[in-house]
């Protein structure tokens, strides 16, 4: 186990660049996992770091022990307390960092339900529709430009350890994968569709989700098979895009099962 007792040490200032640029992600193809959660789901799906990282404070913990016995082959570094707490953005760390290689993008093509985010830019936003994708059984997601980075730190925290489950890409055309899906699509739109409990979901369907702001882009709006409104008490106008998200992906699962029920 190496010790870093100094802000200038290079690999120090790699994983400081990691912790702070989501441009660095991308450039870099590697991620950064605070805290054990983050690592233990990684683990779990046989998501090997290259590097761990912990702070003085957390070489007696136990679960930070666990976790690095879990990795006995990798290289471990331990950092100053004050120094960790630069590359972690919780109020209280554990003390324990893993780096690991993005995963990569799958190439095959997707026939299956998926999640489209157009623009969506909320670190916070993105993490929790991750989640909720996974949690709804829903494996692929594509994020559009503009989106915040899916392996961002911050995205990575919201979502959990979701992205070990999920087939994630970025930065794609959504207009022109809509053009190739097989199934339905279908945007969220605050007003003038659908209402969301009068479709039917008995296919694969692509659902679009737009930004916190302006909604799903009106080209992608017109390139929908559909498009599905929550129905809201009367004076609100609308949600935000993660609780959004959540219905709609649960009322599909919710018609799906009672169909398998009611056979």
């Amino acid at each position: 186990m190496k010790t870093i007792t100094s802000r200038d040490n290079p690999t120090f200032k790699e994983l400081r660049a990691l912790a702070c640029g989501v441009r660095r992600s991308r450039e870099d193809g590697r991620a950064l996992l605070d805290g054990p959660h983050l690592v233990t789901a990684a683990l779990d799906k046989e998501v090997v770091p290259d590097l761990m990282a912990v702070s003085e404070s957390a070489l007696d913990n136990p679960e930070v022990g666990a976790l690095l016995a879990r990795v006995a082959a990798v290289p471990v570094l331990c950092l100053r307390d004050a120094l960790f707490r630069e590359l972690s953005e919780l109020a209280h760390p554990v003390g324990i960092l893993a780096r690991i290689a993005v995963l990569p993008a799958p190439t095959f093509p997707i026939t299956d339900d998926c999640l489209l985010l157009d623009a969506v830019q909320d670190a916070g936003n993105v993490g929790t529709l991750l989640r909720t994708a996974a949690a709804a059984g829903v494996q692929d997601v594509l994020l559009g430009t503009g989106c915040a980075g899916a392996w961002s730190p911050r995205v990575l925290r919201a979502g959990q350890g979701a992205h070990f489950g999920l087939r994630i890409r970025e930065q794609v055309d959504l207009q022109a994968f809509l053009n190739d899906y097989p199934g339905i699509s279908v945007a969220a739109v605050a007003h003038d569709g659908e209402p969301l409990y009068a479709l039917a979901y008995n296919q694969p369907t692509a659902w679009l989700f737009g930004s916190e702001g302006q909604g799903v882009s009106p080209e992608l709006i017109a390139a929908a098979c559909q498009r599905a409104t929550i129905p809201l008490a009367p004076g609100n106008e609308s949600l935000n895009v993660s609780a959004a998200a959540a219905i709609c992906l649960f009322e599909m699962r919710r018609q799906r099962m009672s169909g398998i029920m009611n056979r």
